[in-house]
C-alpha cells in the first residue's frame, strides 16, 4: 500500500511544459485510488474528472476535500451516522472556491473522524501499516501519503491536521485562525477552527502558498532561521524516540548555520495547552447543540466533548480564554526576535491500532492562540516509523513560515533518526 508521496512541484512542472495533461493526471488518481482504497479506505465519495484543462497556475490537479467542507455536487457527511442521508452541498465552501481559482480541483471527499472529533473512521496509515494515520484529517493525510492526490484539504481545531501529517511522513500547513473564511464548513469550535492543506513535502506546500495567494514561492530560498526550540517537557507527553529525533534534528539544523536557543516560556504554553480544553468544550457544545440534543445517537466520545461544554460555566470559559490571550501576547513578542518555534509534532509515532487516532496534546496551544503551523517530515524512528516536527510563526506570517520550514525541511531529509 504504501507508495512515495506525488510531488505537487513536479507534477505542475509536467503540465506546464507539456509532458503530461489533465486529463492523464486524473487518470492516474483514479487508477492509484483504485490500486490502493480499498485497503487505505481514504475516500467516501469521488467527484468527476474535470471536462477541460485546469485553470489556474496549479494546472487542474486532484484535490483531495476533507468531509466536513462543502463540495458542490457532493454531500457533506462530516464521519457521522447522523449526517448520512445528507443532501448534496448546493455551493463549494469558500475555501474550495478559492483552490479552484488555484487550480486545484476537488477530486473528491476525504475520510474525517466524527465531525472533525476523536471516534476514528476505517481509514489506514500508508506509512505505517497496523497503526492509526491520526486525526480528523486522517483520509486526506493518507491519500497525499499513498501518492493518490498531491494535495489534500483538511481542518484544524486540536490537533487534526499536524498530527495525521506527522503520523503519516508528509507536510502541511494549518493558517492562522481567521486567515481565511470557515464558509461552507462544518465548525466544532468557532474560536479555534482553522484551515489546513497536507503535501507531500513543504516545497510543495510553498509552491501551493503561492498559487493559493500570489504570494512568492520560498519553496527553494532563504537562509538559516532564528529558531526557539520547545520541547513540551512540562507536559511530560514527548516518547523517547521522539525525543532523540528531536535532538537529532537540532544539531543537524545548528551544524547547517541555524541559530537555536531554549524556549524560555514552556510553563505558560503548558497552561494553554490546559485551557485550549476548556474552551473546545464550552464552544463545541454551542456550534454543535443540534447533535448534543441526540447524544444517543452520537459517538461516547464526541458526546461526552459536548456534555462537558454545556457543564462548563461562562466563567470557567473566560477564565481559559484570558490564559490564552497572555500566552498569545508572550508568544508574540518573543517571535518579535526569532523566526520560528521548533517542537514535536506529536509525542511519537503513530500508536499500533485503528481505534483511536492518537494525542493532539502537543498542537493545542498553537491552535489555541490562532498561530500558523508547518509539519516538516524526514525523521523516522528506529523501526522506520514518520515523527514530524512541527514550526510555529507569527500570526498571518505563513508566507515566510513556509519559507523557513523548507529551509529546515532539506536539512532534516534523509537518514535522520533517533
Amino acid at each position: 500500500m504504501s507508495a512515495a508521496p506525488w510531488s505537487l512541484r513536479a507534477l505542475v512542472e509536467d503540465l506546464r511544459a507539456g509532458r503530461t495533461t489533465t486529463g492523464a493526471v486524473w487518470a492516474r488518481f483514479r487508477e492509484r485510488v483504485a490500486e490502493t482504497d480499498p485497503a487505505l479506505r481514504a475516500w467516501v465519495a469521488l467527484a468527476d474528472p474535470p471536462p477541460v484543462p485546469g485553470p489556474g497556475p496549479l494546472g487542474g490537479i486532484p484535490l483531495g476535500v476533507k468531509d466536513i467542507i462543502d463540495v458542490a455536487g457532493l454531500p457533506t457527511r462530516c464521519g457521522a451516522a447522523v449526517r448520512s442521508d445528507a443532501s448534496p452541498a448546493q455551493a463549494d465552501a469558500a475555501i474550495v472556491s478559492a483552490w479552484r481559482a488555484a487550480g486545484a480541483l476537488p477530486a473528491g471527499k476525504t475520510v474525517t473522524t466524527e465531525f472533525a472529533f476523536f471516534a476514528p473512521g476505517p481509514t489506514a496509515n500508508p506509512a505505517a501499516p497496523g497503526h492509526t494515520p491520526g486525526g480528523s484529517s486522517s483520509g486526506s493525510a493518507a491519500a497525499v501519503a499513498s501518492g493518490q492526490v498531491p494535495l489534500a484539504l483538511g481542518s484544524q481545531t486540536a490537533g487534526s491536521v499536524t498530527r495525521p501529517a506527522s503520523y503519516c511522513g508528509v507536510a502541511s500547513l494549518v493558517m492562522s485562525h481567521g486567515r481565511f473564511p470557515v464558509t461552507g464548513v462544518t465548525g466544532l469550535s468557532p474560536s479555534l477552527d482553522s484551515h489546513g492543506v497536507i503535501a507531500g513535502s513543504v516545497s510543495d506546500l510553498a509552491l501551493a502558498w503561492s498559487a493559493f495567494t500570489g504570494a512568492p514561492d520560498l519553496g527553494a530560498l532563504g537562509g538559516p532561521p532564528r529558531i526557539l526550540l520547545w520541547t513540551a517537557d512540562p507536559l511530560d507527553v514527548v516518547e523517547e524516540p521522539m525525543r532523540a529525533a528531536l535532538a537529532a534534528a537540532v544539531e543537524r539544523l545548528r551544524t547547517a548555520g541555524a541559530s537555536v536557543d531554549t524556549f524560555p516560556e514552556e510553563r505558560l504554553v503548558a497552561d494553554v495547552t490546559r485551557a485550549h480544553p476548556v474552551v473546545m468544550a464550552f464552544e463545541a457544545a454551542r456550534e454543535r447543540a443540534a447533535e448534543l440534543a441526540r447524544a444517543e445517537e452520537i459517538s461516547e466520545q464526541l458526546a461526552l466533548l459536548l456534555r462537558t461544554g454545556d457543564a462548563t460555566s461562562l466563567v470557567d470559559y473566560r477564565a481559559a480564554s484570558e490564559v490564552v490571550d497572555v500566552g498569545e501576547e508572550m508568544v508574540a513578542r518573543l517571535l518579535s526576535s526569532y523566526d520560528v518555534i521548533l517542537g514535536p509534532a506529536a509525542p511519537g509515532p503513530a500508536p499500533r491500532g485503528l481505534d483511536a487516532t492518537g494525542d493532539p496534546v502537543l498542537s493545542r496551544a498553537w491552535q489555541a492562540m490562532g498561530l500558523p503551523t508547518v509539519t516538516v517530515p524526514g525523521l523516522t524512528d528506529d523501526h522506520g516509523l514518520p515523527l514530524g516536527v512541527q514550526l510555529i510563526g507569527p500570526g498571518r506570517g505563513e508566507t515566510d513560515l513556509i519559507g523557513h520550514a523548507a529551509w529546515v525541511e532539506r536539512h532534516l531529509t534523509g537518514s535522520v533518526r533517533s
